[in-house]
């Protein structure tokens, strides 16, 4: 494992925290598919030939942009997890494949791809305007990043009886947004062109 892809890189467990996505809870399934609609939508509005999904966890949505986008080169990207690695090699798709590496230090050159994604992660790195900047330089057309919107996000918890010591804080996430303080700090990477709001989440599409 290289030092720029070490779990040192991220603020709590590789993937997700519990399994969202497979969820039988019928709000829950609710809310995550109303997330995972809006985030195909951003994509799908987006465009583009070479997509790259940073911070893509056990690459569930990185399958589904591939099956979305059959036309696209589609390749998701996370820290070297064996975990991961695992989930990455159920996934299928012959426009898929995955890469382990860190947000920080993209090891893509500039303007590789024309959509870079990143959903759900900023809110664990410790340096997210780092990172930022890092997806931005190997984006040539279009952004889209996702973080919880707060603090909506930490009541649901709450009300779902998670992580009630943490006052409904999830485990790794360092970096707290309001709607507008997340636009407002990706619009330092470009023009922001929508910004999308499946509860309790901030979609935001960004120009180059």
């Amino acid at each position: 494992m290289s030092p720029e892809a070490s779990l040192a890189d991220l603020q709590g467990p590789a993937g997700n925290t519990y399994d969202k996505y497979g969820t039988r809870n019928p709000v829950a399934r609710l809310v995550v598919g109303r997330f995972l609609r809006a985030a195909e939508a951003a994509v799908e509005d987006a465009g583009g030939s070479s997509i790259l999904d940073v911070g893509c966890g056990e690459g569930l949505l990185t399958e589904r942009i591939a099956g979305l986008r059959p036309g696209a080169d589609v390749v998701g990207l996370d820290v070297d997890d064996p975990r991961l690695g695992a989930e990455w090699k159920q996934r299928r798709g012959d426009n898929l494949s995955f890469r382990a590496g860190s947000a920080y230090s993209l090891p893509f050159k500039d303007a590789a791809f024309e959509l870079v994604c990143g959903f759900e992660v900023l809110e664990h790195l410790e340096r997210p305007a780092e990172a930022l900047t890092e997806l931005a330089r190997v984006a040539s057309r279009h952004l889209v990043v996702s973080v919880p919107r707060e603090p909506l996000w930490r009541v649901l918890n709450i009300l779902s009886l998670r992580y009630l010591p943490a006052l409904g804080n999830t485990p790794g996430h360092v970096n707290h947004w309001s709607r507008a303080g997340f636009v407002t700090f990706v619009q330092t990477a470009g023009d922001v062109t929508r910004v999308r709001t499946p509860p309790p989440w901030t979609i935001v599409t960004v120009r180059r």
